[in-house]
């Protein structure tokens, strides 16, 4: 075990360290500029181009004097064995790593990661790593997973207790855009919380470690990352439940009632508490409102309002911040409304639940609304969304790619709405923008990842805001 994060200059300092995979999102980026600034000797290392990752590098080279930019050595559009091997190889000088540092999203059957593991070489993943180097210093993890819902509750979560405790004692980490975890370990302090947003494949770090959040929230467990996973939902399942399995007796896990039976039978330690849609607290009690709209954002409300009440907040301070929240960019996010036509941008609802939750929470404009959405596959089944979608829709626009395909297979023979595919999204909304009149709503709900067309899911509600914006 580290030890406190004043040590953690001499913890990196002089190790030699591969990082496996740089990314496109700004985590990478934020761990390799701290790495190399703390010593680190780094082999950095993406099956992506450097044409692809040129603007990864290009904030990297900002960020650092050139002589520590110098001091990485990148190798890009492939992955070496003897960058994960004991003995390393001719083009790594024989360089022995010391540690690997796993981007989430590598897969589960890695040969890379087996080489590492094979030579008794540790394999970290960023936020995990984190958690262990803070540990020692006395603060509060606070994590919160789920196949949907995680970004809204981790963030108003963080807004409650920034209110509650102020802004200096609480940090955000984990799965959160353009955010790098471990660089954290520079600013914490005893008495800090830090929540964190964790996915599956970040909580196989923490399943490796061992180690649990201290509160915990699990919102859901829906049909998703099955290209990953290769239809195994009890791998999936497994990588999420690491976010309680290794609690403390005292510690806290929240959770939906369905995931709260799968709970129970783990035989957890910490203290279980089981939320639903209901639990938020109603116009009858006291009041309470929120301005995010559907049945699966008052649930995602009631989750944070319980983890926050876990953490010692009052209610006054929880119910005024709960009423303020906006939501998170990419969420069900209306951008702006144009001469009588609504538009929203829910990039991040990349599964077919996440499109049917979206149109039952826009059911006021049944039959008004212009879906955007389709793209690739992660090996998930449209048969639901067929059954449900096509009843809210005025119009179909999907972008090209093996998810459109299986949608346009189980749609109604003959649609009451014009579907089309596209390959850009000027052209989805050029289409769309055909469609509409007065009091009709377009919805970016993809449904399916944006990669082909676009860079990730962010890029692709970007180039929508952007487009969205510029209507005149």
């Amino acid at each position: 075990m580290v030890k406190a994060n004043s040590d953690y200059q001499n913890f990196f300092k002089g190790k030699n360290v591969t990082v496996h995979g740089l990314g496109l999102l700004g985590r990478g980026i934020g761990d390799v500029i701290f790495l190399v600034k703390n010593g680190a000797d780094l082999i950095v290392t993406d099956l992506k181009t450097a044409e692809q990752l040129a603007s990864s590098l290009e904030k990297i080279k900002k960020a650092l004097s050139p002589d520590l930019f110098k001091k990485i050595k990148f190798v890009l559009g492939k992955h070496r064995l003897e960058d994960f091997s004991a003995q390393g190889g001719p083009a790594s000088g024989g360089r022995r790593p010391d540690m690997i540092i796993k981007a989430a999203g590598v897969p589960l059957d890695s040969p890379f990661i087996a080489e590492a593991r094979k030579n008794k070489i540790p394999v970290e993943m960023d936020a995990s790593l984190f958690v262990k180097l803070a540990e020692p210093i006395g603060m509060k993890i606070i994590g919160v997973t789920g196949t949907r819902g995680k970004s809204t509750v981790t963030h108003l979560l963080a807004e409650i207790l920034m209110v509650a405790y102020g802004p200096k004692k609480i940090f955000l980490g984990g799965n959160v855009r353009g955010l790098a975890t471990l660089p954290l370990i520079q600013k914490v302090k005893a008495g800090d919380l830090v929540v964190m947003e964790l996915d599956s494949w970040q909580l196989q770090g923490f399943g490796d470690a061992k180690i649990s959040p201290n509160v915990s929230v699990f919102t859901n467990l829906m049909v998703d990352h099955q290209n990953y996973y290769k239809n195994d939902m009890e791998a999936y399942f497994n990588d999420k439940a690491n976010i309680y399995r290794y609690q403390k007796p005292g510690e806290v896990i929240i959770a939906g009632k369905e995931i709260s039976r799968r709970i129970k039978a783990d035989l957890v330690k910490g203290k279980l508490i089981t939320i639903s849609a209901k639990n938020f607290p109603s116009a009858s009690r006291r009041s309470w409102k929120t301005k995010l709209i559907g049945e699966h954002n008052r649930f995602n409300a009631a989750l944070a309002i319980a983890a926050a009440r876990a953490l010692g907040v009052k209610d006054p301070v929880i119910k005024k911040v709960v009423a303020n929240f906006a939501g998170v960019p990419g969420r069900l996010e209306l951008i702006r409304e144009v001469k009588g036509v609504k538009y929203y941008n829910d990039t991040t609802a990349t599964t077919p639940d996440g499109v049917m939750a979206a149109v039952h929470a826009l059911k006021p404009y049944q039959g008004k609304i212009i879906l955007i959405g389709g793209g690739n596959d992660k090996e998930l089944d449209y048969k639901r969304y067929g059954q449900i979608v096509p009843k809210y829709l005025k119009g179909l626009i999907l972008f090209k790619g093996a998810g459109t395909d299986k949608i346009l297979k189980v749609l109604p023979a003959k649609p009451k709405f014009l579907v089309s595919v596209v390959d850009n999204m000027k052209d989805a909304l050029k289409q769309a923008q055909s469609l509409i009149k007065k009091g009709d709503l377009i919805l970016l709900s993809p449904g399916a990842t944006s990669f082909g067309i676009f860079k990730n899911e962010f890029d692709r509600g970007d180039q929508f805001n952007r487009i969205v914006n510029s209507i005149k």
